[in-house]
């Protein structure tokens, strides 16, 4: 069943809602409702609102009720799910080599999910269709510094050091993070190109004790904090970048943010992990990078980023993965028509899928194929989006 009552839809096959929320600690308060209702719920509590999921749907009706009792609504149409699809002739050492690089667990067949739910399902499919060519698309992730270490995929190459590339060719940049400052305050820390603390609680009401306060703190502060929830867990994220002064705008500097958040978390009894933080993007390589990017704003609904040098762009409610393009030379045309290994899958809700597929054409986009709820588009330049409908 791809809609449960008129609030929820079924994502990659999850049961979903996004609710608007006027502030973080509005959105922080829900978040605590929706934990009391229901023990395995996956929470994001963003400043414009709060999606909600929970596996298998039981509890579902409940939480539509505590939330319209805030006079909050949901809002389907913000609903979507990106993962990221590699064909190959050999899933299984390709499915090895990616657990490794992203700490990843075995999801169902030779899919790949992140345990802690935030980064996009790895999903592995046979192919035999042969593509020598480097890829145009590419991923990246940043982790621990011990992590990478322990991640042990070879020697690294490429011009910072970081690149490595699965037995298919496909490659991830694996880049070591580092602690955010020097400072003890924010020990918790880390930065992977995002900032990034990672608490252990132990009971319901520590979670909802420190969700809240990082809340107001982060309100108070003006700053759009990322906090997600999951069992046993709260995840404080500044976003992509955001922790700079030069990019959040604010008369901020965000260590002073993230030595009170260590503060309120530790006065709650909740402890770091310091082996979780992990931030992952896709990379896109494009001879006329304006266009290609241009698909792409449109077909995920993303908004790009505000400044002028750099490609970004950025789920709006920021709850799936940063898209960066870079510019290659138009004259590499066999590496151009080569179809890419990998390819990005989204998922909208059933009755918003003929719009979405709508919206990626006129922006440019070229539809390949099509089965029943499923539209494989191409953008200007050949990379391959599968546009699924529902579960």
């Amino acid at each position: 069943m791809a809609v449960i009552g008129t609030d929820w839809r079924v994502l990659d096959g999850v049961v979903t809602a996004w609710f608007d929320a006027p502030s973080l600690t509005e959105g922080a308060a829900v978040a605590a409702r929706v934990a009391e209702l229901s023990d395995a719920a996956v929470v994001d509590v963003r400043a414009t609102g709060v999606r909600v999921r929970l596996d298998g749907g039981e509890g579902a009706a409940a939480v539509s009720a505590a939330v319209r009792d805030r006079g909050l609504v949901a809002n389907p149409a913000a609903l979507q799910h990106l993962s990221v699809v590699l064909e190959s002739a050999n899933p299984t050492a390709v499915r090895s080599f990616w657990q490794r690089a992203f700490d990843y667990v075995p999801g169902r067949g030779d899919d790949l999910r992140d345990p802690l739910r935030r980064d996009p399902a790895i999903r592995i499919r046979q192919s035999t269709e042969t593509r020598p060519l480097r890829n145009r698309i590419h991923l990246d992730v940043v982790r621990p510094a011990a992590a990478v270490e322990q991640a042990d995929l070879g020697e690294a190459f490429g011009p910072y050091g970081v690149c490595h590339t699965d037995p298919d060719g496909n490659e991830v940049d694996l880049v070591p993070g580092d602690a955010l400052s020097e400072q003890t305050g924010t020990a918790d820390w880390q930065a992977v190109f995002s900032a990034m603390a990672c608490y252990r609680t132990t009971s319901r009401e520590q979670q909802r004790d420190l969700a809240r306060a990082a809340a107001t703190l982060a309100s108070d502060a003006g700053f759009p904090l990322l906090i997600d929830l999951r069992p046993g867990l709260v995840i404080l994220d500044s976003g992509k970048d955001q922790w700079e002064d030069d990019v959040h705008g604010l008369t901020l500097d965000f260590t002073d943010l993230a030595q009170d958040l260590q503060t309120a978390a530790r006065e709650v009894g909740a402890v770091a992990d310091p082996r979780l933080p992990r931030f992952a993007q896709l990379f896109l390589d494009a001879a006329d990078v304006t266009a290609v990017r241009a698909f792409w704003l449109a077909a995920l609904g993303y908004i790009p980023d505000g400044r002028a040098a750099v490609s970004d762009i950025d789920d709006p409610r920021r709850v799936n993965p940063v898209l960066v393009f870079q510019e290659i030379d138009a004259s590499e045309t066999e590496r151009r028509r080569q179809r890419n290994r990998i390819h990005v899958e989204l998922a909208v809700p059933s009755d918003l899928a003929q719009t979405r597929l709508a919206t990626a054409v006129a922006a440019g986009g070229r539809v390949l194929d099509a089965a029943e709820g499923r539209w494989r588009v191409a953008d200007p330049e050949g990379n391959e989006l599968l546009i699924v409908s529902g579960a």
